[in-house]
């Protein structure tokens, strides 16, 4: 979660529908009723924002400077609302500490911009200069934050190891491309709800979902030591390894850049604060490192018992029958991402998967597959999705598929029916 607004307002209607107004994937939104309720809420989560009305018992201006004294340690962005348009009380009050004064009512789509604006220049000014990415300072906010909240999101920390020395080598130019490479492939590799920022040159925290943070980790070291030979000489790559130049003759041997992977899953219960967290995260990255290459390691809860709970990846099980091997990669992969779990058959299944996505084929073998599945009670919840040449809707969901998808189709569209099956819901 890269923004948090508090709304501190008496009222019960006009704060949810600002709540809802701003709310997306990038901004979380806390309503609190009386200034108990807000101090508690400050002191804990840290808001980028807080939006404050007149609906309060206190005058407006002595609330604004409260707030602003209790807060001058993390400085939020003070936004003021009130029913008057006088211009002595905007003064009194921005004078007081708030950063912009609306009064009310206010057209909703200017003050959704004016918001937004107001938090695009917050997160500006907290990013670093060579990579735009959130600063120590933002990233630290956000790992508190996630400690505090009551739906934790698995953390990463991606380490690069040996830059220092490839800069000695390759110049500090070089090492800049191999930081920017990184930042790129993780960039493209997580979702728009997820966080990335960093703590220095060579340390980079990321927030997922639980579901998918593994094979997030997975990835990024295929991808990493996939890419990274790209940034040698041939004589390097030849000979497995950097040549480091010492004083004198001295020569010294230096493995290749590569990155380390800690992640902490769910077990957030045995962790005190930001710091132990990062401890966990680096002692998790340690643990990870191997002779050679990219590594990672999660730091998950481990569960005893008799008496178990679904595992939750067994709800999230997905077999896919695509002749196009292309296709059939990046369906997979683009998935694996998302968090599900794809198995390579269906053939003796004790536990059927959740989802099949069949192709239905120019000899219709798919369409027979699929009514075949269906005549088996083991597959009777169960969803199939049909991607299809075939033009003959009818034909197609009469074989007993779920979803009639034609060909060619965005990886998108069929990853939110993907999402809309795994989450039970019915049509």
């Amino acid at each position: 979660m890269l923004a948090n607004i508090l709304i501190i307002d008496k009222r019960k209607e006009l704060p949810i529908k600002y709540k809802k107004s701003l709310e997306d994937s990038q901004t979380a939104v806390l309503i609190a009723g009386n200034m108990k309720d807000a101090l508690n809420k400050i002191q804990v989560l840290e808001p980028d924002m807080i939006i404050v009305s007149d609906s309060i018992d206190e005058e407006l201006s002595i609330f604004c400077e409260k707030i602003r004294t209790l807060t001058y340690n993390i400085r939020p962005i003070i936004i003021a609302l009130s029913k008057s348009a006088d211009v002595s009380d905007r003064i009194s009050v921005l004078e007081s500490g708030a950063d912009d004064f609306l009064s009310e009512p206010v057209n909703s789509d200017e003050f959704k911009t004016r918001i937004k604006a107001h938090l695009r220049r917050d997160i500006e000014s907290n990013l670093d200069v060579k990579t735009l990415l959130p600063n120590n300072k933002m990233t630290l906010k956000t790992l508190k934050r996630i400690l505090n909240s009551e739906n934790k999101q698995a953390t990463l920390l991606v380490s690069i190891e040996n830059l220092e020395n490839y800069k000695s080598v390759y110049s500090e130019l070089a090492g800049d491309k191999i930081i920017q490479t990184l930042i790129a492939i993780i960039k493209s590799s997580i979702s728009e709800s997820d966080f990335m920022g960093q703590l220095n040159e060579t340390n980079f925290i990321i927030t997922t979902n639980h579901y998918s943070a593994e094979k997030l980790a997975e990835f990024l070291v295929f991808a990493f030591d996939t890419v990274v030979p790209k940034f040698y000489s041939e004589t390097d790559v030849n000979r497995g390894y950097m040549l480091l130049k010492g004083e004198g003759q001295a020569e010294m041997r230096s493995d290749f850049v590569s990155i380390l992977i800690g992640g902490i899953l769910d077990n957030y219960n045995i962790i005190s604060n930001t710091n132990n967290l990062l401890e966990r995260l680096f002692a998790a990255n340690k643990n990870a490192k191997k002779i050679l290459g990219s590594a990672y390691m999660i730091d998950r809860l481990k569960l005893t018992g008799e008496i178990s709970v679904l595992n939750p990846t067994e709800e999230r099980k997905i077999y896919i029958k695509e002749p196009d091997n292309a296709l059939y990669t990046l369906l997979r992969t683009t998935l694996e991402l998302q968090g599900y779990d794809i198995c390579d058959s269906i053939e003796n299944e004790t536990l059927p998967p959740k989802i099949i996505i069949i192709d239905s084929e120019d000899d219709f073998s798919g369409l027979e597959l699929c009514k075949n599945l269906r005549t088996k009670n083991i597959y009777a919840n169960t969803k199939i999705i049909m991607t299809t040449t075939i033009r003959d809707k009818t034909s197609v969901l009469n074989s007993g598929a779920d979803l009639y998808l034609p060909k060619p189709y965005e990886i998108a569209d069929l990853i939110k029916w993907v999402e809309y099956f795994s989450d039970n819901k019915i049509l």
